[in-house]
């Protein structure tokens, strides 16, 4: 189903709209081709991912805020909290085998 891959790599520093940010992910993530872009398939996409050890690296993040202003405050949370719900889910029995790693120009910020 999905391309195991060492570091999941979603590039946001081309997104210019909103659709693209979801295809950022779709083509990061390797998630398939019926991935709804929107965020509960983001979430129902992401948690078929239990049971590998995953890394993922987010970057461009200021791209999206370059892209849609103060609205893109409110995705960016949504994107973090459930990334948080991600790896703290089942009582923490994967968030071992979580690492999530979010950037952007001027600062690093890691899921805990």
């Amino acid at each position: 189903m999905y391309e195991q891959k060492d570091t999941y790599i979603v590039d946001f520093s081309e997104v210019e709209y909103y659709a693209q940010m979801h295809s950022a992910i779709k083509d990061g993530l390797s998630f398939p081709d019926y991935y709804g872009n929107n965020w509960d398939a983001f979430w129902d996409c992401l948690t078929d991912m239990y049971g590998e050890s995953i890394n993922i690296e987010f970057i461009g993040i200021e791209k999206l805020r370059t892209a849609f202003g103060e609205e893109a405050g409110n995705d960016i949370e949504i994107l973090k909290r459930i990334l948080y719900r991600f790896k703290h889910n089942y009582n923490d029995e994967f968030s071992d085998l979580i690492r999530i790693k979010i950037q952007d120009e001027d600062s690093t910020y890691y899921i805990d």
